[in-house]
């Protein structure tokens, strides 16, 4: 199991819990802009060494950029060398679920928001050392809220 992290960012020392939002496709059009709502809502990808955090090297926390729930501390980024922001573990394992993905005639592992179900990327299993997995995310389905 990937370790977990406590995030920087919440004051009190209780554990963020998932929870769930669940929103109607035309309240999720009206909150996200078209680029979150075609990767977040309908599973697609940006383009590699596109996004806004590829190569962002500030200290601070990833959340989902549908729901806001805490996802990546960039105390686990590392270069990957893919053109996506990649993580060895996320914040916290319960705020990540991993599904089947079979699109694109592949077999991948879809890394998806716990609370909302949002698409963020996928997992594969050639990461670095603790957890040798590499979270390969979106940086359009999420917001980074730099350290203080």
């Amino acid at each position: 199991a990937a370790p977990s992290l406590a995030s920087t960012s919440m004051k009190s020392k209780e554990k963020e819990k998932a929870g769930h939002v669940s929103k109607t496709e035309t309240e999720w059009k009206k909150t996200l802009t078209p680029e979150q709502f075609r990767v977040l809502r309908d599973k697609g990808t940006e383009t590699a060494f596109t996004g806004a955090y590829w190569n962002n090297h500030e200290n601070g926390i990833y959340h989902c950029a549908a729901c806001g729930l805490t996802l990546y501390s960039s105390k686990t980024k590392f270069e990957s060398g893919t053109g996506w922001p990649s993580f060895w573990a996320p914040i916290d394992p319960t705020h990540v679920k991993i599904g089947k993905d079979e699109s694109l005639g592949m077999e991948r592992d879809e890394v998806a928001c716990a609370r909302c179900g949002g698409h963020l990327g996928h997992v594969f299993d050639d990461g670095p050392a603790p957890t040798h997995l590499r979270y390969c995310m979106n940086s359009v389905s999420m917001k980074f809220e730099k350290s203080k």
